[in-house]
């Protein structure tokens, strides 16, 4: 092989100013176009694809196998006109709210103690971490086995604990029902919460810490004029992330409840599989599940307000 050649650094220079301006913009826009296009084509295929044919069958009267016809918003009129879908749409708010709200104050008080744990830090967030790391359908089913009779774990440590006089009708009951689907979705979440927010608590220079107490703060002021500011838009990005999961939520409340009973704990993903798959109205049940939209609309509106008001008070 001959020898290598070497371009002298000016030389190299030189011959790269030499190329016309635009052409270099419209060579960088090409392979900016070429490196994007792989995510374009996925998110077109898994997301546009799947809810521009959600937005058409919930204009047709669509059953299963036949195509139906199109029938323009009366799928809409009558969901606002069935009182199932109407209890569905206040489960699913009820549920939502409660569940994000438990999470939300468990998750800063869990964050916070691990905060100050001085010892086997590591250990314990991995073993916090396992709740949201096992299968959401393998832990739900484990939670029926402990709220179902005679068997129920939890009723018996109740029971024998003295804090009810007999078994709870957890799965039976319309307003246990409601509390044992959110107990379990507030289990599952919490621990991503707490180690989200514990990221954002190390994130916290602790000179703002010392000089506080230095003038005296305690803990309280401490939390409300350095901790809660400052964590202001990661925690906003949490609850927002968990709003959109949680009232999308699928397994908890169909291996719990299936909805029941008396369709107290349906939610619109519940409803919708109910009705579209199981009785076969498919165009109805697409266009249940297109009423989660505007709610995750209002939620992501005012919660990247609360994050852009966070970043300007930072």
């Amino acid at each position: 092989m001959g020898p290598h050649v070497r371009v002298p650094a000016p030389a190299l220079g030189a011959a790269v100013a030499a190329v016309p301006a635009g052409r270099l913009r419209r060579a960088e826009a090409r392979l900016g176009y070429m490196m994007v296009a792989p995510a374009v084509v996925l998110l077109a295929l898994l997301i546009a694809y799947p809810f521009l044919m959600s937005l058409y069958m919930s204009l047709t009267d669509q059953h299963v196998g036949t195509p139906g016809r199109f029938v323009g918003l009366a799928n809409f009129g009558y969901l606002l006109r069935d009182d199932v879908f109407r209890q569905t749409a206040l489960n699913s708010i009820l549920y939502t709210v409660v569940a994000v709200a438990a999470k939300t104050v468990l998750g800063i008080v869990l964050a916070l103690l691990l905060y100050a744990v001085p010892w086997g830090g590591r250990f314990i967030r991995a073993v916090i971490l396992l709740p949201w790391v096992i299968p959401t359908a393998l832990s739900t089913l484990a939670w029926w086995w402990m709220y179902t009779p005679p068997y129920s774990v939890v009723n018996w440590l109740l029971v024998h604990g003295g804090v009810v006089r007999g078994p709870v009708p957890w799965l039976s009951d319309p307003l246990w029902a409601r509390v044992a689907i959110i107990l379990v979705n507030v289990w599952r979440g919490l621990p991503f919460y707490a180690i989200t927010i514990l990221a954002g608590l190390v994130a916290i220079p602790r000179e703002l810490f010392e000089a506080a107490e230095a003038d005296g703060a305690g803990p309280g002021v401490q939390f409300w004029a350095i901790i809660l500011p400052l964590l202001r838009p990661i925690l906003s990005i949490v609850v927002l992330y968990s709003v959109v999961f949680t009232i999308a939520d699928f397994e908890i409340v169909f291996i719990l409840t299936r909805g029941g009973p008396l369709n107290m704990t349906h939610l619109f993903s519940t409803l919708a599989f109910q009705v579209g798959l199981v009785s076969t109205y498919i165009g109805r049940g697409a266009a249940i599940t297109l009423f989660i939209f505007p709610v995750l609309a209002v939620a992501s509106f005012l919660i990247l307000r609360i994050v852009r008001a966070g970043e300007e008070y930072a």
